[in-house]
């Protein structure tokens, strides 16, 4: 028995090539040896494929095969039930791929491999070379098959050879009309909901220079399609590599795209049992979790990817640069502006020198700020293509010192390649720890002290015991721990802040799920920012991250993350007073680690940035200042206060995203009283970042005042309810907005359109009060208040107490928290049925007229409320009701 077979999760070309095979093994079987992918079985459901008898694998006794024809794959992994039959004496194996070698590939008596797009092309240069003609129906399967493996000849392992193949199977009569159909089918809500997860949980990482997206997901039955839609993620993100894992079912899915020779896909997919081609591979992994999976994914890139560095992979593009005519002065500026030591001059485009600082300020030294760049540029120097390689580029930049190298293709000036670019990729070539462009902040040794005597005085011993386990988890994975952040600082301050942050240098996901385990606590994983929480019995929560640095691609935008040492972690944070870090580690438990003079800065009561681009990057760490001056009582330093104005006056802060910006006020606001931080932000012109039209003035000083001694007497009054207080206060803040400026406000900190909507309606609806209803209480009834206060939320009834300063207001205000909003009837919808009244909207009118008149003292208790509804209704009840009145009391 002959029987033509493919890899499980069968494609088209699998089909295609099986069709094809049948051509030349006439009297063999097609048997799928396991699943397809879901446009394939529509199309089983669509056409007549069905014609070529394909039999099901429990149908067929598979020891009885002589002779097994591979399809579009040789590894033994990828067969199924087959690889069993595999050793069996006698058995002939045939081999037709198109598929890079893998480890796992089969012994095959016979193996025409070649390299190109798909495994049906290789079919019909056979059928061309032979003769062998083929049906409308064969041509148009086969050319699925071709179509999908190149991406419709996109994909870059298309080859000439397939665009022959497609020409072949277009003159024997292949329907283009149905290979459209077929592969540019929707997407169903299904799938498009995964792809969003997709998207959502990526997260790059930067292995040796090559950008890398990975990407991860968890749905609880198989989802079809998973290659097309991480096909459709690179697309819409315009992504050179990309891995994707989804666990389904009792598998984890790996699929992985590149676009770039750096990354061979398939070598990686090899590792986890796959295979595939250099740009596109997958595979099924069965003995490893989402997370194991993962981690064991990033390890192996970070193994395997070593790319051979050429100019064009180590350039700066686009290239800063200047032109001939330019002053001196204007020169200057743009070097300062982009913190640049040199730049090539183009003269219509075209490379004709180099300029650089040092030149720069000597000539602005001695007063020719209006001379020209062309009279001072350096006309001798060398460039090299984009191809060069790393020892002719260290021959220019080290060895004949030039300060930078231009990249030239085609006389264009692509980039330019500094000591810097170069130095980078020898340090993170050799070191896991890749040395900032900003070097001359960081410290060359670490500053140490034992703080076991502050640990044992302000903490509780069951964190200690924590802390000390966290060391010894460490220690037991090859890891090392530390405490780190706001914890620490808190900790010599002597203030009480048990919200503990863990960064460990090694593999955070594992360290958590290790711990969770060991320790029986919960744990949730964020993987796509490779951070994990504790969650222990006593509420305690424990926030645990990989050691990473951060680098911003633009001013203001989301910055990217590389997995780095301590070291590197502490630089990438806000401030001076946040980069200390506690070792948990046995050996050096209690160990304060200090590398940017901390402590210092605490004694001195300073708030500083770690390096003078920190606000460029990161505009809302102006926000953060703001916020930890006046919360601790420090003060904004110097130079800091500075780069806070030139940011600002950069227009950094209108750049920043909606909800990052309203991410930072809410915190500010918050705040037990932020009227300092709002007045701050004020005078540092960061106001119109939220509205041009926003006065902090006295007036609205007093405002706050108001809102914070409301604020003050609620959580006093009613202890156990919760309160979002910058909700009040952000109300506050809006107040003095028309309705317009009020909806721009809120459409830059893009609150949600139910947010916006509800903030607009209380500032409307509050002022309505104030003007109609507040001013004349007297002769109201306690009802009245009650009903007009009642569609308010405690938030916003807090700000129109404080938006008044009328006593009556308050008063009423109050009595409606303290008496009237949890006042209830006693009689309920079921009793006015008892009572015979059919069900319908009369009883919301019954109901809510019986609560005003509780409200109003006019009842209290069952049976008054069952008299003042036959008194006042008495058209709804029967003689019947009426009469046994007393069974209802």
């Amino acid at each position: 028995m002959e029987v033509i077979t493919t890899h499980i999760n069968a494609d088209f070309d699998a089909m295609g090539s099986m069709i094809a095979a049948k051509k030349l093994y006439p009297g063999a079987l097609l048997v799928f040896p396991g699943s397809q992918e879901r446009t394939l079985r529509e199309y089983f459901i669509k056409s007549t494929i069905y014609i070529y008898g394909f039999k099901r694998l429990r149908d067929i006794d598979i020891e009885k095969v002589t002779r097994l024809i591979l399809v579009d794959t040789r590894q033994a992994s990828r067969i199924g039930k087959f690889v069993d039959i595999l050793n069996k004496p006698g058995l002939e194996v045939h081999v037709y791929d198109h598929h890079p070698d893998a480890e796992d590939d089969v012994r095959a008596d016979l193996s025409i491999v070649k390299n190109v797009g798909s495994t049906v092309t290789l079919f019909t240069q056979l059928f061309r070379e032979r003769g062998i003609e083929v049906s409308a129906e064969e041509a148009t399967i086969m050319s699925l098959g071709v179509f999908e493996d190149t991406g419709s000849f996109t994909f870059s392992s298309t080859t000439p050879d397939d665009f022959e193949a497609a020409a072949f199977l277009l003159k024997s009569g292949a329907n283009l009309n149905v290979v459209s159909d077929m592969l540019t089918q929707e997407l169903t809500a299904e799938q498009i909901a995964l792809l969003n997860e997709l998207i959502l949980s990526a997260k790059n990482y930067n292995f040796n220079g090559v950008e890398v997206c990975l990407t991860s997901v968890s749905v609880d039955r198989y989802v079809g399609d998973f290659a097309i839609l991480v096909h459709k993620l690179r697309d819409i993100e315009n992504l050179d590599v990309v891995f994707a894992l989804a666990r389904m079912d009792d598998r984890v899915y790996l699929v992985a795209r590149s676009r770039i020779p750096e990354v061979n896909v398939a070598t990686v997919a090899s590792i986890f049992g796959g295979g595939g081609h250099s740009t596109a591979a997958s595979a099924s992994i069965k003995d490893l979790t989402l997370v194991q999976a993962e981690a064991k994914l990033v390890e192996t890139l970070r193994k395997h990817i070593h790319p051979y560095p050429t100019a064009e992979n180590l350039m700066t593009s686009p290239p800063i640069h200047t032109e001939p005519g330019v002053e001196i002065g204007e020169a200057h500026l743009t070097m300062v502006r982009y913190n640049i030591n040199a730049m090539p001059v183009l003269e219509n485009g075209t490379l004709v020198g180099l300029i650089t600082r040092q030149v720069l300020e000597k000539a602005l030294f001695h007063g020719l700020t209006r001379q020209t760049v062309a009279e001072f540029m350096n006309t001798d120097f060398a460039s090299v293509g984009p191809e060069a390689a790393l020892v002719e580029i260290q021959t220019y930049l080290v060895e004949r010192h030039q300060r930078i190298l231009p990249v030239v293709s085609e006389g264009k000036v692509m980039g330019v390649i500094t000591r810097r670019d170069l130095l980078d990729f020898m340090l993170s070539d050799h070191s896991e720890e890749r040395i900032p462009a900003e070097e001359e902040t960081l410290t060359r040794w670490s500053k140490r002290k034992s703080i076991q005597s502050v640990l044992a005085e302000q903490l509780p011993k069951n964190m200690i015991q924590m802390l000390k386990e966290f060391g010894l988890l460490a220690e037991s994975l090859g890891y090392r721990a530390y405490a780190v952040g706001g914890f620490v600082r808190d900790l010599l301050l002597r203030h009480t802040n048990f919200d503990l942050d863990i960064v460990v240098e090694g593999n955070a996901i594992e360290f958590a799920r290790s711990f969770s385990e060991k320790y029986k606590v919960k744990v949730k994983l964020h993987r796509k920012f490779s951070t994990a929480m504790l969650v222990f019995a006593d509420g305690q929560t424990v926030d645990v991250a990989s050691a990473r640095f951060e680098y911003y691609q633009r001013p203001a935008a989301l910055p990217i993350v590389e997995f780095s040492s301590l070291k590197m972690d502490l630089y990438r944070r806000d401030f001076t007073i946040n980069t200390l870090a506690i070792a948990l580690n046995p050996d050096e438990f209690g160990q304060l680690i200090d590398f940017f003079s901390a402590q210092r800065d605490i004694k001195d009561k300073i708030v500083r940035v770690l390096h003078n681009l920190s606000l460029i990057e990161d505009p809302t760490r102006i926000l953060r200042a703001i916020r930890f001056e006046q919360r601790f009582g420090f003060r904004i330093g110097k130079q800091t206060a500075s780069l806070i104005r030139n940011a600002v006056r950069m227009g950094l802060i209108q750049k920043l995203g909606g909800r990052r910006l309203f991410h930072e006020i809410t915190l500010i606001l918050e705040e037990d009283n932020p009227v300092p931080a709002l007045r701050r932000m004020a005078e540092f012109g960061v106001m119109p970042a939220l509205s041009a039209e926003i006065n902090f003035d006295r007036k609205m000083q007093e405002l706050f005042g108001r809102l914070r001694e409301v604020i003050s007497w609620y959580r006093l009054s009613f202890l156990d309810e919760p309160l979002e207080r910058w909700q009040v206060y952000l109300l506050g803040l809006f107040s003095s907005l028309d309705a317009e400026e009020a909806a721009n406000a809120c459409n830059r900190l893009l609150l949600t359109a139910n947010q916006r909507d509800r903030l607009l309606w209380t500032l409307e609806n509050t002022g309505r009060l104030l003007k109609t209803f507040f001013p004349d209480l007297s002769g109201r009834k306690p009802s009245e208040v009650y009903r007009a206060l009642l569609p308010f939320r405690s938030e916003e009834l807090l700000f129109l107490m404080g938006r008044t300063d009328m006593e009556q207001t308050g008063k009423a205000v109050s009595h409606y928290f303290h008496r009237y909003r949890n006042t209830h009837t006693e009689l309920k919808g079921k009793d006015l049925k008892a009572m015979g009244i059919p069900p319908g909207p009369i009883y919301r009118r019954v109901l809510d007229e019986l609560l005003d008149a509780r409200i109003n003292k006019q009842v209290q208790n069952r049976r008054e409320e069952i008299n003042f509804l036959l008194s006042t209704w008495p058209e709804l009840f029967s003689e019947a009701a009426r009469s046994n009145r007393k069974n209802f009391s």
